[in-house]
């Protein structure tokens, strides 16, 4: 639910279970990321089905689990799954959630997922910082809001000070972080090869089902955004295997150390 009274009651959790001061970062972890939960140092657990304004999930990776504590020095809360809107047809199922962080006090959203690549020059494995995105769906989860605060400026949703110090951190750790376009597509079907065409003619240079609706939330609650796409495959027609959530996941799974290792730097890298 995401009405107000239950993202007060779900903020009023958090604070009583976590405490009163929100760490400055949230980390929303996507497919192949959840290894990143087993970094964070002084962790407290709390399962979304405490905390009513979040989802329930039902995608394969993804734990359903708000944990707290440090990456190193910095305090972090990381959000173990997410819901798709192919799941419901709904593109707002992450909106209590992201409220909830935000009334609490958090100020920025770290959103990862696993994405099929477009470029033959980002293979299986590597890393993408997303710098902008395409909502092929073109669904939005602020349908329904009033005011005229629902008309909300896309034009820097991937804060570019955070991007720059993202790029800062992967360089220091000698990992390649390529930086696109990212489009979202609500699936849970692949793509086409006639539909990657359009996309890569259309300046796009991944492909995923996820993270746009979260990304336009937590700028609409004022939140600033960075995001990282792990590429677990190429797109349709760029390749002769078929694709499927199995190959996504076992991609994933194979490249998630040097991903996670990456993201912890970049956590700890992140400054006002």
């Amino acid at each position: 639910m995401t009405d107000p009274a239950t993202v007060q009651a779900t903020t009023a959790v958090l604070r009583q279970r976590l405490g009163a001061a929100a760490p400055r970062i949230a980390v929303l972890l996507g497919s192949g990321w959840g290894p990143f939960a087993a970094q964070v140092q002084d962790a407290v657990d709390l399962p979304y089905a405490d905390l009513p304004a979040f989802p329930a999930l039902g995608i394969g990776g993804h734990a359903a689990l708000l944990r707290c504590g440090h990456i190193g020095d910095t305090p972090v809360a990381v959000l173990a799954g997410r819901q798709h809107a192919y799941e419901t047809g709904r593109a707002d199922a992450m909106k209590g959630a992201i409220r909830s962080l935000a009334a609490w006090g958090v100020q920025v959203l770290v959103q990862t997922n696993a994405a099929g690549s477009l470029d033959p020059a980002m293979r299986p494995g590597e890393l993408m910082l997303i710098g902008d995105h395409l909502n092929l769906a073109q669904r939005s989860p602020l349908e329904g809001e009033s005011g005229d605060g629902r008309f909300c400026d896309m034009s820097a949703a991937y804060d570019p000070a955070l991007r720059a110090q993202a790029q800062a951190a992967a360089r220091a750790a000698g990992t390649p972080l390529h930086e696109g376009v990212y489009a979202w597509v609500l699936g849970p079907q692949f793509e086409t090869p006639a539909e990657i065409r359009m996309l890569r003619g259309m300046g796009a240079r991944a492909v995923g089902m996820s993270t746009v609706p979260e990304t336009i939330l937590a700028r609409h609650a004022g939140l600033r955004v960075l995001a990282l796409s792990l590429l677990t495959n190429m797109a349709a027609g760029m390749q002769e295997q078929a694709l499927s959530h199995a190959h996504t996941l076992a991609t994933a799974h194979g490249a998630s150390a040097h991903a996670v290792a990456l993201l912890a730097a970049v956590v700890q890298a992140l400054k006002d």
